[in-house]
């Protein structure tokens, strides 16, 4: 089996990801701003959308919490930070990173959240490395709110006066359209302005995101509500915005609207609540209504979900980064994997469809392993099956053993599908179907059934399990 990655790996922490040459989804960054930098100066706009701003620097921010954040994603992120999760071999927000690398005009990213440095720091300088392009952590000293840390952080954000700022949320999944964002946000306002990406979901859930409604020609936002308590609009917010400097007025304003209403913590400031809500109607808010695939990443299911459509993303744009079969060596492969150049699998075994196997991983004889993820260390016995299930690092399954957890019912061939967030227990005190997590150090011993569980890590389970939460 040929499993060796295109390209050299740069290691952080317990990370190795490939350098892919020519990258997945945009012409080299190298090459894009060369080529700007190369050319008379210019609006970046499409000739579709009538340039109004010259947009020449850009900046971008990636939004990436904090320990307290993503319960949800639990247990996965009491070892590991959530926004360095693996999806598809790389680090989650390593995808946002990677598209942010392909605007033209992009000078910097910057990563703000409340996580200590050591865990965030390596990680962006060699990511940085891998890029090509100055990559920081700025960490919060306490929680201030998707738009709290970008006010707090105002001055190295416009530090070389950068006409446009990008920012993202860590935990979404998509193909990130960020030039297209750019050319709608040159084609209108008057320069004080914030565009927002949005898709299309179906009523019934529209109303778990931001909704927001907009006039057909103008595109301007007219109304927006964050999480309405009934039906507003199909139009969701998917936490990808384009603004100019100028909307840290607004920050600045919702501060001191806290302020002089009191609030215990004035500086924390939020996004959606306190800064599209009021600019919705004033003629300064925009929308580019985006047709491309977007699903967030809150629980487990969704990362198998997401590991789905960025192995696909690789077949169609890098399909040397995938695993094929081998008749000489093996393992067998079926659809989508990708396995670390260091991981030891055996000739018998079968991987996919969306597999995705980390750094020496070691797996039998005879095992079948699909829609799963298999995280750094982890040794798996023969003859074992793994489904719909995350094993988490330096866990082992023994010989004999199957672990599985409930398909993600999501259509991958649907651009506007994502996987909602369902309670963790039905109406009636069971726990709700869902992928089977297995946390970090722990042993399934030899012929253990485990099905839709989530097992915390350091666990040792030498009986069959079914429908539980292990604590």
């Amino acid at each position: 089996c040929d499993h060796t990655p295109p390209c050299a790996l740069i290691t952080t922490m317990d990370f190795a990801y490939p350098s892919f040459e020519g990258l997945k989804r945009f012409p080299s960054s190298a090459s894009v701003r060369q080529d700007t930098e190369q050319t008379e100066p210019t609006t970046m706009a499409a000739s579709s959308n009538a340039a109004r701003h010259d947009v020449r620097k850009v900046k971008a921010v990636i939004i990436i919490g904090g320990p307290k954040d993503g319960t949800r994603f639990r247990p996965l992120s009491l070892k590991t930070p959530k926004p360095l999760f693996p999806i598809a071999g790389v680090p989650m927000i390593y995808h946002q990173m990677e598209a942010c690398a392909q605007v033209a005009g992009m000078t910097e990213i910057l990563l703000i959240g409340c996580y200590p440095e050591a865990d965030i720091t390596p990680f962006a300088s060699a990511a940085g490395q891998n890029l090509g392009l100055p990559v920081r952590y700025l960490r919060e000293f306490k929680p201030l709110g998707t738009a709290g840390g970008l006010y707090f952080f105002r001055d190295l954000i416009i530090t070389d006066s950068p006409d446009a700022v990008v920012v993202l949320h860590a935990d979404i999944c998509a193909d990130f359209q960020l030039n297209e964002l750019i050319d709608v946000h040159a084609s209108r306002g008057e320069g004080n302005h914030i565009t927002i990406m949005s898709t299309s979901a179906r009523r019934d859930q529209a109303i778990n995101y931001g909704c927001l409604v907009s006039d057909d020609e103008t595109m301007a936002v007219l109304h927006y509500v964050e999480k309405p308590a009934s039906f507003v609009s199909t139009d969701i917010n998917t936490g990808i915005y384009c603004f100019s400097p100028k909307i840290f007025e607004d920050m600045k304003d919702a501060f001191l609207r806290n302020h002089a209403a009191g609030k215990p913590n004035p500086e924390e400031i939020w996004l959606e609540r306190d800064v599209i809500t009021a600019l919705a109607g004033s003629g300064r808010a925009f929308v580019h209504k985006s047709p491309a695939f977007w699903s967030q990443i809150k629980t487990a299911s969704s990362a198998i979900y997401a590991s789905r459509h960025y192995l696909e993303v690789y077949r169609q744009l890098h399909p040397t980064a995938l695993a094929t079969s081998s008749a000489d060596d093996g393992p067998v492969i079926a659809g989508d994997v990708w396995i670390h150049g260091s991981a030891d699998i055996h000739p018998t075994a079968k991987l996919g469809p969306n597999v995705a196997i980390g750094r020496d991983v070691k797996i039998g004889p005879g095992t079948r392993i699909k829609d799963a993820i298999i995280l750094k260390g982890v040794t798996i016995g023969s003859h074992s099956v793994i489904m719909n299930s995350i094993i988490d690092n330096a866990s082992t399954i023994g010989d004999w053993a199957r672990i599985e957890g409930a398909p993600v019912g999501a259509n991958p061939n649907d651009p506007q599908t994502s996987v909602q967030p369902k309670p963790l227990f039905t109406k009636d005190g069971r726990l709700e179907p869902s992928s089977t997590i297995i946390g970090s150090e722990s042993t399934i011993h030899d012929g253990v059934l485990v099905m839709n569980v989530i097992s915390l890590p350091n666990k040792d389970l030498t009986s069959d399990c079914k429908n539980q939460i292990i604590l």
